[in-house]
């Protein structure tokens, strides 16, 4: 079954009953970790393991995304920024108890060639949702550090050659 979710704009990332924010420098350039996030979407099932098939909808304003364990989301960019902010909003999704959520991702040059790559989860929910989500912060930390270290190689390796 597909849910509508309240369509929330870019500002809930800081009003948002439940915020989650993860941090971790890499290596690579701010521009090409923004290509990898923005441009290069149906590439996010090589590098963020969650991410089953990720693909461009809406002529490019939207994408659709499918999770292992098979949650689907629908979403709308928000924000695309070059080099530096990528954010979208779910529209519609199966997960059960979710109301709204937004995903940012913000990049800021971090010394000579590096990027400090932040992202906040901003989602509303049910009672039970909310605490859900919350207990996932481990869990949610270690798929976002895994994911940013596996895109920084994957981003070396593709510069590398």
């Amino acid at each position: 079954m597909v849910r509508r979710l309240r369509p929330v704009e870019l500002d809930f990332t800081e009003t948002a009953p439940v915020r989650l924010v993860f941090a971790r420098r890499v290596t690579s350039s701010p521009e090409a970790v923004y290509r990898a996030l923005a441009e290069d979407v149906e590439g996010w099932p090589r590098w963020f393991s969650a991410v089953s098939s990720a693909h461009p909808s809406d002529g490019g304003s939207g994408r659709l995304i499918r999770l292992r364990g098979g949650t689907r989301f629908e979403e709308t960019i928000l924000a695309a920024e070059a080099h530096e902010l990528y954010a979208y909003r779910v529209d519609a999704t199966n997960a059960p108890g979710v109301r709204a959520l937004v995903e940012e991702w913000r990049l800021t040059p971090d010394g000579a060639s590096g990027t400090r790559v932040r992202w906040t989860v901003a989602a509303d929910g049910t009672a039970a949702f909310r605490l859900v989500t919350r207990l996932s912060r481990a869990g949610l930390g270690r798929a976002f550090r895994d994911a940013v270290r596996k895109l920084d190689r994957r981003i070396g390796s593709t510069h590398a050659r």
